[in-house]
């Protein structure tokens, strides 16, 4: 979604008009649920993607006559068993889609992608809220600085406002909205190869990363492609270097044994909603007992940390390990947005 906003302003500054897709409900076996988006302009998909096959291509067909229009509107497409044969597909459904046609010259929504990078800079928790009745209704809402745009948005939706996409209907107001910005944070202790491959990949799919090390040579940025900072620190207070909360991933592969284990007594001390760390079942098992008997770490205390980290899929090297992790990531996120009201 950062991607997608600061696409959007560039293509503002060109002059261009844009379509912004989203998907608002789907049913079946469609590639893509709703809080998908992609963004067209007048030479077609520009960013994103609602899945791909014929709904993607009608949409896309769809916006570019959109543009000519200049109207917002909403469509539900239906495929049926011809559909998924012609196009190829092996996704079968409905999806309905949400067409908000985007002005150039409209300020409110320049200064939306504005606060959109600046609230990804600052690390809030903040929505995307597009009114369903207007053109151009999109608007942000983060609690720390209330709601900026156009639209009409009950108190009573703010304060119910989901982590997952939702749609908010009434006889006075229909307003779909997405979480698409979080406090979280992924500290990633110890620079080395692992870390190296597993940056890049969880910046890839939004996760906001830092990385720590004790070493010069190991929080070089350039190391680092997608990570929004990297720390030179002292493993054993790094509660000078980061402030963890309940929102914040936290990734352990430091150099050694020993090094782990000062970072994890520490970590657990921590509300971190993810804990994991690198290493086979017998590295663990000598961890933890040094944990218990060095650290006094309650021995229920230790379930919270996951290792060796991420599925197991066999995965071997540095890039399939990071792979893994990744993977795990995505499912302990999506796990928590499920959980979340």
């Amino acid at each position: 979604m950062r991607t997608l906003f600061q696409t959007i302003k560039q293509q503002f500054l060109e002059g261009n008009d844009l379509v912004l897709v989203s998907v608002t409900a789907s049913s079946g076996s469609t590639p893509r649920g709703a809080g998908s988006r992609m963004l067209v302009g007048k030479n077609g998909r520009i960013s994103g993607t609602i899945g791909g096959g014929a709904v993607e291509y009608r949409a896309e067909c769809m916006a570019l006559d959109i543009l000519e229009k200049k109207e917002s509107c909403e469509h539900e497409f239906r495929l049926n068993h011809k559909d998924v044969e012609n196009i190829g597909m092996i996704c079968g459904g409905d999806v309905t889609a949400f067409f908000q046609y985007l002005d150039h010259n409209d300020p409110i929504i320049m200064e939306i992608t504005e606060t959109a990078e600046k609230f990804y800079e600052e690390r809030k928790d903040f929505w995307l809220i597009c009114d369903l009745l207007t053109t151009s209704g999109v608007n942000l809402y983060s609690p720390a600085c209330g709601l900026i745009g156009t639209a009409n948005v009950p108190s009573s939706v703010l304060s119910s406002l989901s982590t997952k996409p939702h749609r908010y209907h009434s006889e006075d107001y229909d307003l779909f909205s997405e979480q698409i910005g979080t406090s979280g944070t992924v500290y990633v202790f110890g620079g080395g190869h692992v870390s190296q491959k597993l940056v890049p990949i969880l910046a890839s799919v939004d996760f906001r990363c830092v990385v720590l090390d004790d070493r010069p040579e190991f929080t070089n940025p350039a190391l680092f492609p997608g990570a929004v900072e990297t720390i030179l620190c002292d493993f054993n207070h790094l509660d000078q270097y980061v402030s963890i909360t309940a929102a914040d991933y936290c990734c352990v592969m430091t150099r050694g044994h020993s090094y782990d284990t000062i970072v994890q007594a520490q970590l657990l001390a921590t509300p971190a909603c993810y804990i994991g760390v690198i290493g086979s079942r017998a590295k663990k098992a000598a961890v933890f007992h040094r944990l218990i008997e060095e650290y006094n770490i309650n021995e229920q205390d230790l379930n919270h940390i996951i290792s060796p980290i991420g599925l197991e899929i066999k995965a071997e090297t540095p890039a399939e390990i990071a792979i893994s992790i990744t993977g795990q990531m995505i499912q302990v996120r999506a796990d928590r947005k499920a959980t979340s009201k």
